[in-house]
């Protein structure tokens, strides 16, 4: 009879998981990697009319980037094997000993996610305004009397940057007629 093998998971005194820990920077690496080969394949795959081309066409500056990304990400994974760590900056005051607090994460996530879904119906100034007091009241700003005030005038201000001065369109929703 022949000994059958299985894969134990790791334990905390594993030498591959104390590797993964020191080199946890590589996971920025394939981030950086992911997201450089994404933008350079969005950028190449790009229909682009040649009446659109000038000398410098609107895949130029998307291929820049990508390009950009893939040698950062290669500069980055180098230095994290030869041994670079990054260092946290003298005044940042975070205690790593401590968890995450998950449940800001969850609700800045749900306000942006839900500010996302309500852009088309309620147009960018309602949903923004939304999206600004939502944020400001999950990071622990109680202030009823002029965080809605002051988001909605953050959002009517950034709508007409936006829209007016800088000619990208956004949904102007009910208020489309006012504004």
């Amino acid at each position: 009879m022949t000994a059958r093998t299985t894969d134990v998971p790791p334990t905390p005194g594993d030498p591959r998981r104390s590797w993964l820990r020191e080199h946890s920077e590589l996971g920025v690496c394939v981030m950086l990697l992911a997201l450089g080969v994404l933008v350079l394949t969005d950028a190449l795959t790009m229909d682009v009319e040649i009446t659109q081309r000038g000398p410098v066409g609107p895949k130029t500056v998307p291929v820049v980037v990508g390009i950009g990304l893939l040698v950062i990400a290669a500069l980055l994974a180098v230095d994290v094997l030869r041994g670079g760590r990054g260092e946290a900056e003298g005044g940042e005051d975070i205690d790593l000993s401590e968890p995450a607090d998950w449940r800001t994460v969850s609700l800045l996530a749900g306000v942006f996610l839900g500010a996302a879904v309500l852009i088309e119906p309620l147009g960018f100034p309602l949903a923004g305004a939304l999206l600004f007091w939502g944020a400001a009241f999950t990071l622990g700003s109680r202030r009823f009397d002029r965080d809605p005030l002051i988001a909605a005038v953050l959002s009517l201000v950034t709508y007409a940057v936006f829209n007016n001065l800088l000619g990208v369109p956004l949904p102007g929703g009910p208020l489309m007629g006012v504004l």
